[in-house]
């Protein structure tokens, strides 16, 4: 199963220094990886000498792949302690920036010219870097300004490598660790296989930017950047620059001269559209994506995570949200029943009653207090107890409303976002309901109903006839009454021949004492003759049934 591949060997002996630091060598050997995990201990057991900011700063000089790690396992409250959570939603890979010859080379090989001939001016420091890419300011021939992001060379095999030995790593813990059979760990690599492939194809931000523009075109101070098509490629990404602020950095003085309690809403209601009625959702809403533009609006960029809700779970968590913002548990519960896949051993009347006891407390905190990724997350935490998982769209949509929770409470801390979900819940039903009763939707059932129509009469007037034939059958399929009956039968023919058998033996028995000239073995010939009978006969008949109920 090991690749030999020396720089995914290596890997594995990153995974299993970071396993003993954080407690759990038990898994790095072969011999105790059948009893490592109980299913009760988490993940994550560390000694009092780590902290949660310290497994952060781990992932980050493990590089990207550990990076985006980090930011999924801050999704899963099932498997690290919740003080894990905040911290491992805050990493950000931090990393030198290209030299700029290595950046125009890359554009070159990309654009097909120099960068000198697709743009005015590029600034050659650049405005982030990361370690998958990294930002450069740029002027277009007509003026424009945009952001150029270029992806850095090598990056994808260097993931695919990673990826390998998470791949490796998480099939063996699933084979040989009763954790890992509850958990499936194979699922969060292929998750975050599926994001970081994504996120790696920057044609496909591109896109991603020109449907969001569309999904949230009714927010009017809410906005995207604008992808410049021709001047993107999979490793090259040109969008319109935006200026603005990240909302963590603003200063007081800037809040006062703003309307914040109006962009806290807005924002809010943004993307509680996009979750619920839209197509997509930014899914990556931390405090460095959103900006305070210089017109007092806000800004949305880095468009690379988005998540797409399919139409049954878009309803099943409006219900899910709506039954909490009103502290209706027990309806909550039944919802999030709907929502999670069991595992094989859930336990259901203890996850509704947990649910509802947590939805309970929530509803009980003040407005400061409230906060709905929170919740979200707590419910995914029960969920993994109770012996179920919940969808990758949900957990996802758990750390979105967290982040959101942090930006919006910069901006207004008494926010009262389950006032804002029951306020727009009339609206949002409404959407869904138009979107399902689209054009094609009732072009669809009508021409199901015509058919249905065209084909009633035929199938009434074969129901009538076998009716009036007496023919009419109804199959059940439940308990066979032919073998139940046979059954019956054999137990009975058991039942009497062990009667008989008992007869003739007593019989026989009370024939031993009678006189008579034809003896055997002393006794009446007779006696024993029948005697020996019943006892062959009987023991036949006590090996038969024992063969055949233990086959």
């Amino acid at each position: 199963m090991f690749s030999m591949n020396p720089r995914i060997l290596k890997r594995y002996g990153d995974i299993a220094r970071l396993l003993v630091k954080y407690g759990r060598a038990d898994l790095v050997s072969q011999a105790g990886l059948d009893k490592a995990l109980d299913g009760q201990r988490p993940l994550v057991s560390p000694p009092e000498s780590t902290n949660p900011d310290q497994l952060g700063q781990d992932l980050e000089n493990l590089g990207p792949t550990f990076v985006k790690l980090g930011q999924l396992l801050s999704t899963r409250a099932d498997l690290l302690p919740e003080e894990y959570l905040q911290p491992l939603s805050r990493l950000q890979d931090r990393v030198g920036p290209l030299p700029w010859e290595t950046v125009e080379t890359v554009l070159t090989e990309e654009l097909g010219v120099a960068p000198s001939k697709a743009f005015s001016s590029i600034e050659e420091k650049p405005l982030a870097a990361a370690s998958l890419g990294q930002v450069h300011r740029a002027t277009l021939r007509d003026g424009t300004e945009v952001a150029v992001k270029i992806q850095r060379p090598g990056i994808q095999d260097e993931i695919d490598r990673d990826l390998q030995a998470l791949s490796d790593v998480s099939t063996l813990l699933d084979h040989h660790t009763q954790a890992g059979k509850r958990l499936q760990f194979h699922r969060i690599v292929e998750s975050l296989r599926y994001t970081m492939v994504r996120e790696l194809d920057y044609l496909q931000e591109a896109e991603n930017c020109k449907q969001l523009a569309e999904e949230i075109k009714a927010f009017e101070r809410i906005r995207v950047p604008t992808a410049l098509d021709g001047f993107c490629t999979r490793r090259v990404l040109t969008m319109e620059y935006i200026s603005g602020v990240k909302v963590t950095d603003l200063d007081e003085t800037v809040l006062i001269e703003i309307d914040r309690r109006g962009l806290a809403r807005q924002l809010f209601e943004c993307y509680l559209d996009q979750v619920l009625t839209g197509r997509m959702f930014h899914a990556d809403p931390h405090p460095g994506n959103i900006l305070l533009t210089r017109d007092r609006n806000i800004a949305l960029i880095d468009l690379g995570m988005v998540v797409r809700v399919p139409d049954r779970l878009q309803r099943l968590l409006l219900k899910l949200l709506l039954t909490i913002s009103e502290g209706r548990g027990e309806e909550t519960g039944r919802v999030a029943e709907e929502i999670a896949e069991s595992n094989g051993n859930f336990n259901r009347a203890d996850f509704r009653h947990r649910i509802a006891q947590l939805v309970a407390e929530h509803h009980s905190k003040p407005v400061r207090d409230l906060q709905a990724g929170r919740i979200v997350m707590q419910i995914q935490s029960v969920s993994g107890q109770c012996g179920a998982y919940l969808p990758e769209e949900l957990t996802m949509l758990g750390k979105t409303l967290m982040n959101l929770d942090r930006v919006i409470s910069r901006l207004d801390p008494d926010f009262d976002p389950n006032a804002t979900m029951r306020q727009r819940a009339r609206k949002l039903i409404q959407h869904q309901a138009k979107r399902h009763l689209s054009a094609g939707t009732v072009y669809q059932a009508m021409l199901d109903s015509s058919e249905f129509a065209l084909q009633l009469p035929e199938r009434m007037n074969k129901i009538m006839q076998l009716v009036a034939e007496n023919d009419l059958r109804l199959h059940v399929d439940a308990i066979d009454e032919r073998q139940l009956i046979k059954g019956f039968q054999k137990v009975a023919n058991r039942i009497t021949t062990g009667l008989i058998l008992a007869a003739i033996i007593v019989g026989a028995s009370l024939m031993m004492r009678l006189e008579t000239a034809w003896t055997l073995f002393g006794y009446p010939a007779i006696a024993v003759v029948f005697f020996l009978a019943a006892a062959s006969l009987g023991l036949v008949l006590v090996y038969q049934s024992l063969r055949q109920d233990l086959s």
